[in-house]
């Protein structure tokens, strides 16, 4: 069996400069403004916190059972996921600020006990689901932190993604399955990617961030255009 390398050197620090500022913005909401709709349809803000700080929690659940030896999915069924969102929603601002500070340190923590031969294997998301490699969940909690950092809709949009993260969403993305090939060209990177089975297609073009968002879909596709006159179409991340 091929040995796996692991996540890439420098994202548990790249993750801590994230979730930081994650709990800066929520930190800095007012009681109100947990309520109000996020930028998800059906979620308020709650729903989008309490979703990060359930995600850290079973991420570091997957990582800490690797460490030990005792593999575990990330959630005990899809239901259940979601059932402890809507309540953790319910819960109020102050239990869901200490539960996303509390979860995003609960992470950090099993990132940092993990050794080499650790990242090897596999995990579940939800017992009998598809299958994901260990090393990686880094860069699964990077994604879910800057984009739904985003999705919250406080002022925070992929505009403010640093430039690695950017990188991450156009190379992430490459990995879903699209209609027909496309291709987009970063007016602030030097680099095209490409989607889709095969070559070929129109080429989409615009800033990294716009870009990224898009890709997501989330957004209308404002700031780019595509030399076709069409933009293709894409699913929600």
């Amino acid at each position: 069996m091929t040995r796996s390398e692991g996540p890439p050197a420098g994202l548990a620090d790249l993750i801590a400069e994230a979730d930081g500022a994650l709990v800066r913005t929520v930190d800095g909401l007012d009681a109100s403004a947990y309520a109000q709709p996020s930028l998800l349809p059906g979620w308020t803000r709650s729903h989008v916190v309490a979703h990060l700080a359930l995600n850290a929690e079973g991420l570091a659940g997957v990582l800490h059972g690797a460490h030990v030896g005792q593999p575990r999915p990330m959630y005990a069924s899809g239901e259940a996921r979601d059932a402890d969102i809507a309540a953790l929603a319910d819960a109020g601002p102050a239990e869901l600020r200490e539960r996303l500070l509390a979860a995003t340190g609960r992470f950090a923590e099993a990132l940092a006990a993990m050794q080499e031969a650790d990242w090897d294997g596999r995990f579940e998301r939800t017992p009998g689901s598809p299958d994901f490699a260990l090393a990686n969940v880094p860069l699964m909690r990077v994604r879910e932190v800057e984009i739904h950092h985003a999705d919250l809709g406080t002022g925070y949009t992929a505009a403010d993604w640093p430039e690695w993260f950017r990188v991450i969403v156009l190379d992430s993305m490459t990995r879903r399955a699209y209609p027909a090939p496309f291709g987009v060209r970063p007016t602030d990177l030097d680099r095209t990617w490409h989607y889709g089975e095969g070559r070929g297609g129109p080429l989409v073009s615009g800033t990294s961030a716009d870009l990224g968002w898009w890709l997501t879909g989330r957004g209308d596709g404002d700031g780019l255009t595509s030399d076709n006159g069409t933009l293709p179409e894409v699913e929600a991340w």
